[in-house]
């Protein structure tokens, strides 16, 4: 992978960003700041995160307080959209006047790991062996960790058992793509809508894409391989045939949530942070895996924040920070952070245990996160965004009809070649 120089990364960063920004798979949030961002001195620490709608009064707002308190320090909580967030990041790591700790969404890790910002969690001799591999990966960057997750979230199958019920379908039948095919068909057979999918032009287009890219085995350094071009003819080919509406090209994920609640489609791949809207539901809901093409669970994108920690130029500031962040990242206070942000798995064992005990029927989300995977592992860093944009355009190609699967994909695969330089 090229890396920019220390001369040229802040052009390079301002792409970046604009392509990070679009992520939606995290805890949502509304425009705004809800206080000061400058590093402060003595028993003070400085915490950033993108969780706005949790005021000071709140849970979470109160838990951070008491990981301080238990650190000897006091902590200044500064809370951000996640799109300023980001870039706020970038521009005091420029000014030198980072904070402390900043939660960012996991693809923007690896972003400012790359501009020397973040300090390695060896450095501070914070451990994260505990820590499911597959999630930690987000946030690695040439063989060093610069942040842990605080819980992950990712996709899967929403059903309607009325739905399926009625077309004769077992959810439990969908093991590969041809029992999934099988089972749409039953579904069109029986007069009803089978699939929706958000496929937009933007970085949820490629999120909801990844299940089907990976679990036909493609990779992202290759995306005009065989395999990929087999997993844009399916969503292809759905589309033509009718399982998946035309609406599916403009799609967010939040419209084809709303597709899916009004009880006319069978299934609809979408996220964690759904499951207290399915559980009102006129209908009653169910969630499967996403299906790879040959059998077993997809490789499904990951989201969720990492708790980082920007460099600082007085080193003793690490001691307290460590004890924060192990703090935060106890298998409670992960399962905490999971019940108070939309059920976020816990990314660790154990607790993703604890809140299996509290609620059992996260267990096909929990098998979810357990076999899913970064958008920027495999050391892609801030190769991902331009080849995530390349990835989406062609999948707005390929269903809209304007090039053939296989044209639109070798035309993304030149697009990221030139956009990365490799």
């Amino acid at each position: 992978m090229n890396r920019p120089s220390v001369f040229t990364r802040a052009a390079v960063f301002g792409t970046a960003v604009l392509a990070l920004s679009a992520l939606t798979a995290c805890a949502s949030a509304p425009q705004g700041a809800s206080g000061a961002g400058t590093a402060s001195a003595g028993g003070a620490y400085t915490w950033w995160d993108p969780y706005p709608q949790h005021d000071a009064s709140s849970a979470w707002a109160k838990r951070v307080d008491s990981c301080g308190r238990q650190a000897g320090v006091t902590i200044e909580r500064t809370a951000y959209d996640t799109t300023a967030l980001t870039n706020q990041a970038l521009l005091a790591g420029q000014e030198g006047n980072a904070p402390d700790v900043i939660l960012l969404d996991n693809p923007a890790v690896s972003t400012l790991a790359d501009a020397g910002m973040l300090a390695p969690m060896a450095d501070f001799g914070l451990d994260t062996s505990r820590f499911d591999e597959n999630l930690v990966a987000a946030g690695e960057l040439d063989g060093k960790t610069y942040g842990i997750p605080i819980g992950a979230n990712t996709l899967a199958l929403y059903y309607n058992k009325k739905i399926l019920d009625e077309a004769g379908v077992d959810p439990a039948s969908i093991k590969d793509w041809a029992s999934l095919g099988a089972a749409l068909e039953k579904v069109k057979a029986a007069g009803a809508k089978p699939i929706t999918f958000a496929g937009i032009g933007t970085e949820e287009g490629s999120f909801q894409f990844l299940p089907w890219f990976w679990g036909a085995g493609a990779q992202l350094t290759q995306l005009d391989s065989p395999q990929a071009v087999e997993a844009l003819t399916l969503w292809t080919e759905w589309v033509k045939s009718g399982i998946a509406p035309n609406s599916v090209i403009s799609n967010s994920q939040n419209t084809t949530w709303e597709e899916f609640l009004t009880g006319e489609f069978a299934f609809a791949e979408n996220g964690t942070w759904q499951i207290n809207s399915a559980a009102q539901a006129d209908f009653p809901t169910g969630v499967v895996q996403i299906p790879g093409k040959d059998g077993g669970a997809a490789a499904t994108p990951t989201g969720g924040e990492f708790i980082t920690v920007p460099v600082q130029q007085d080193t003793a500031r690490y001691a307290a920070t460590k004890k924060i962040l192990e703090c935060m990242t106890t298998p409670e206070g992960l399962v905490e952070t999971g019940t108070t942000f939309a059920y976020y798995i816990p990314s660790t064992a154990e607790g993703q245990e604890q809140i299996l005990a509290k609620e059992p029927s996260l267990q096909p989300w929990v098998d979810a996160v357990r076999s899913a995977k970064g958008r920027t592992s495999d050391n892609l860093g801030t190769d991902y965004p331009p080849i995530s944009e390349a990835l989406w355009t062609a999948v707005q190609k390929a269903l809209s009809g304007a090039a053939s699967p296989a044209d639109a994909l070798k035309q993304a695969q030149a697009q990221a070649k030139q956009a990365t330089g490799d």
